[in-house]
C-alpha cells in the first residue's frame, strides 16, 4: 500500500524532478536512457521503475533479450562500447561508496562521450536514482 503520494503532497518539488526528467529525455538517446534506468532500478530494487521502464523500452523497440541482459551486462556481448561505459558508470554512481566513482570507470566513459554527453548521462543516472528513492520509500504500487 502506498505510504505517500509526493505528487499530491509536494507538487512543486515533484514538478522540479519531472522537469529534470524532461530535460534528460530530450538530451539522451532513448535506448541508452532505458538501459541506464533499468540498470539503476535493478540495483536499487525498485519494482515500480523496473516494470515501467522495461515496458517503455519494449514499446520503443528495445529487445527483451537486451533488457533481461542488463542484469548481467558484464558477462554478455550484447552492448556496444558506449552502452557498456554508461552501464559501468551507472553501477558506480548508483552504488556510490566511500571511494566515489573509480577513475577507470570515469575515464572509460570520458573516452566515448563528449563532456556535454557525459554531463547529461550523469544527470540521467542521478535522476533515476532520485526516482527510485521516491518510489521505494513511498511504496508506489505497480499498475494492475
Amino acid at each position: 500500500m502506498r505510504r505517500i503520494n509526493l505528487q499530491e503532497v509536494a507538487p512543486e518539488g515533484f514538478e522540479h524532478v519531472r522537469r529534470l526528467e524532461g530535460y534528460i529525455q530530450r538530451r539522451l538517446d532513448k535506448k541508452l536512457l532505458f538501459l541506464v534506468k533499468l540498470r539503476a532500478s535493478f540495483i536499487n530494487g525498485c519494482a515500480y521503475c523496473v516494470d515501467m521502464h522495461s515496458q517503455h523500452a519494449i514499446e520503443a523497440g528495445e529487445s527483451t533479450r537486451r533488457l533481461f541482459a542488463v542484469a548481467t551486462w558484464r558477462e554478455v556481448d550484447l552492448f556496444d562500447e558506449r552502452e557498456r561505459a554508461a552501464l559501468a558508470l551507472t553501477d558506480s554512481v548508483t552504488r556510490l561508496g566511500e571511494g566515489g566513482v573509480p577513475d577507470d570507470v570515469w575515464d572509460t566513459a570520458a573516452k566515448v562521450y563528449t563532456e556535454e554527453e557525459l554531463a547529461d548521462l550523469l544527470l540521467a543516472i542521478v535522476t533515476i536514482n532520485m526516482w527510485n528513492r521516491i518510489a521505494i520509500p513511498s511504496r508506489n504500487p505497480l499498475p494492475a
